[in-house]
């Protein structure tokens, strides 16, 4: 693993709190030939992507390409677990380029027992109220609050439920792909 210099590690850890893992603006000084060698070298080792701006939101430009279109830079999966944000969090977070940027910095706390119920959505045989509430500690009312207000409502995701037989009613996360 790379170590990080201040600077990397400040446009990563803003990064990871707006929406989209977007790396712009970058930090106050930092711009023209110092912030071209910057952006180069988080690009080369992964820690930060280029991809084609959504003007309609209106994402900072990196670069202008030319044809009325642009760029902007977003940090990568790998460039977020870099700063110690959780994977398996990452993961899910990787498609909310519209979700509102407090919840998602929320969301990508490692340890949390939010990231903790996103990864036992995610999982194979997802979660019941039961399970979750023992990894957790809530109360079963607290969990479908949860899943409801913050994973529903505030970050957008689509969680589902269906009973099985010899098990209950399942919840399961379903990845944007």
């Amino acid at each position: 693993m790379t170590k990080l210099t201040d600077t990397q590690t400040l446009i990563l850890t803003r990064a990871s709190a707006r929406p989209g893992s977007l790396a712009l603006p970058l930090p106050d000084g930092l711009h023209g030939a110092a912030a071209k060698m910057a952006i180069g070298r988080m690009i080369k080792l992964g820690l930060i992507e280029e991809v084609e701006a959504n003007l309609r939101h209106k994402e900072p430009l990196w670069r202008e390409t030319g044809d009325g279109h642009g760029t902007t830079l977003i940090a990568t999966p790998e460039g977020l677990a870099a700063v110690g944000i959780d994977p398996v969090v990452v993961k899910t977070m990787a498609g909310l380029r519209d979700a509102k940027p407090e919840a998602i910095a929320a969301s990508q706390r490692p340890g949390t027992k939010q990231a903790r119920l996103i990864a036992m959505l995610q999982a194979e045989g997802g979660a019941t109220i039961a399970e979750i509430a023992e990894a957790t500690g809530w109360q079963h009312h607290s969990i479908r609050g949860a899943i409801s207000g913050s994973l529903k409502k505030k970050l957008g995701l689509t969680v589902t439920s269906e009973k099985v037989d010899g098990r209950g009613r399942i919840y399961r996360l379903a990845l944007s792909e």
